[in-house]
């Protein structure tokens, strides 16, 4: 998909049929014997089929062991920043980029011109009331960071899938991979393939990356097999380009194509320094400026997922904005570094440690605040419960403000249900509120629940009207705070019904999800 000129690099995808009624050859009706048997026979081995690879998306572990990395933190050395060929480098790597196929099932809508089914009249169905099952497929890269099979790829990679398939580099047989965890907030997913001893990448400081530095970008582009281009690094710290929540991405001019997705970027000692992600083209393909989420967040990202789950990120409760050349005059302040405070919510970290709304955090424990989003992202990479010091400027005054560390819930795919059936509400991703969300979305001050950050639009959550920006605030005629109450109580429920009361647009409303 794109949007503002933003492509995907993984925005490969390719249907095929799986349970279909396209699928199943015409049987004409004449005085010839019919094998309608054996067609129903064929369709009921391919309904179980499709049954069994949708459950396979359902399981994911919260406490696995922590990946065992590799890692090398020291600078290049001046030789190593530029040489003659890098085949000694890719030799060295190749094997630790690996192919992932992820398949996910959707349904057709009715009438979409289809042959007819040739069961149809046996039933008595109508053509246009025919349920068409598909199974779509996407094509990504992803890249091998432990010897026991940990894999980072891109969460557009894998989202939704039913069935993750993942193909090393000389091995004839894909791996069937268990899904760790996903992030959409930074597009990270985590992925894990049984394996001994599995070609592992050493990964690099990517803070330590400086722009000019060679880098290799490694990936399977349109489905032809691994590739591998050369750039250097364009720009760091690439950030309100709205591709994701979170954003910190490597540029490089590496060539970085359709199918490129998840895969790696080294430097010139073979070391990752990040997972490409996308592109920024007017025509789709590439025009020289491809993004990379740097390893050291996919890093802290993956460890989250594997220990928890799911991402935990600090939070401090304020609405921030930018500060602007007439902010900054306003304000008296010397340049335009630093995060303007919009508000502060009540009883939030921020409020019990007497940050005020006009206050504006240039330094973060010591070390300059670049802008707003410089700030969001370094405060969501701190662990709830510890403590940092925030210097602000004050009317003229720099002050330092000790604060602790909140918690804030990211989305996250829902889970099945204690009774191990799909939860009514799979399909959704929720995110707890905050200042800023509420002042973005015009979300009442006083309104507790669970935001709706996204939706698949083929589930069920869907179908009953709920849609991004809408709040959650009652279920089961019980009232939530917080999108994990939410989430508890929906798993608990023993029935598959849930009685929900949504705030939407300024709107309340009763909703029923089966």
């Amino acid at each position: 998909m794109a949007e503002n000129g933003i492509y995907a690099s993984a925005d490969f995808r390719f249907l095929q049929v799986f349970f279909n009624p396209i699928a199943l050859r015409r049987v004409e009706i004449t005085r010839k014997r019919v094998k309608v048997r054996d067609c129903f026979l064929n369709s009921m081995k391919h309904l179980l089929t499709f049954a069994l690879l949708a459950s396979f998306g359902l399981s994911h572990s919260l406490a696995s062991p922590a990946p065992d990395l590799k890692v090398d933190a020291t600078p290049l050395a001046a030789g190593e920043r530029a040489g003659a060929s890098f085949a000694p480098v890719i030799r060295q790597v190749a094997n630790s980029v690996v192919n992932i196929y992820s398949t996910k099932s959707s349904r057709q809508a009715a009438g979409g011109g289809f042959s007819q089914h040739p069961l149809a009249p046996f039933f008595g169905i109508p053509q246009d009331q025919i349920p068409r099952q598909r199974l779509e497929q996407s094509l990504g890269s992803g890249v091998i960071v432990s010897r026991d099979g940990y894999i980072l790829t891109n969460h557009h990679v894998i989202d939704g899938a039913g069935q993750i398939l993942v193909a090393l580099h000389g091995k004839e047989k894909p791996f069937e991979a268990r899904l760790i965890g996903t992030d959409p907030q930074t597009d990270i997913a985590v992925v894990k393939i049984e394996i001994e001893d599995a070609p592992a990448i050493t990964l690099a400081d990517s803070d330590l990356v400086e722009v000019g530095d060679v880098a290799l970008a490694i990936g399977n582009p349109f489905g032809i097999g691994q590739t591998v281009t050369m750039g250097i690094v364009s720009a760091k710290g690439r950030r309100g380009m709205g591709i994701v929540d979170y954003e910190d991405f490597i540029q490089t001019d590496a060539s970085i194509n359709p199918g490129n997705s998840g895969g790696a970027l080294v430097d010139a000692k073979g070391r990752l320094i990040g997972i490409n992600q996308s592109i920024l083209s007017r025509s789709g393909g590439n025009q020289g400026v491809g993004f990379s989420v740097p390893i050291n967040l996919a890093k802290h990202v993956m460890g989250s997922l594997v220990a928890n789950g799911r991402v935990v990120r600090g939070h401090l409760g304020v609405a921030i904005q930018p500060v602007t050349e007439e902010l900054a005059e306003a304000f008296g302040l010397k340049d335009q570094s630093g995060a303007l405070v919009g508000e502060v919510t009540t009883g939030s970290p921020a409020d019990k440690a007497g940050i005020k709304p006009g206050d504006v955090i240039v330094e973060l424990d010591g070390k300059k605040v670049d802008d707003s989003a410089d700030l969001r992202l370094r405060v969501s990479k701190m662990s709830p419960g510890s403590e940092t010091t925030a210097t602000v400027h004050r009317d003229g005054q720099l002050e330092k403000i000790k604060v602790r560390v909140g918690s804030l819930t990211n989305p996250n795919a829902v889970a099945p249900s204690a009774n191990g059936r799909l939860s009514p509400l799979a399909g959704l991703q929720l995110q707890d509120l905050d200042g800023n969300l509420r002042q973005r979305l015009g979300i009442p001050q006083n309104l507790p629940g669970a935001l709706i950050a996204g939706i698949d639009p083929a589930s069920p959550s869907a179908r009953t009207g709920l849609q991004p920006g809408d709040v959650i605030f009652e279920i089961n005629r019980r009232p939530v705070q917080t999108s994990r109450e939410l989430l508890e109580i929906a798993q608990a429920s023993a029935g598959n019904r849930l009685l929900l009361r949504v705030w939407s647009q300024g709107l309340v409303r009763y909703l029923v999800l089966e």
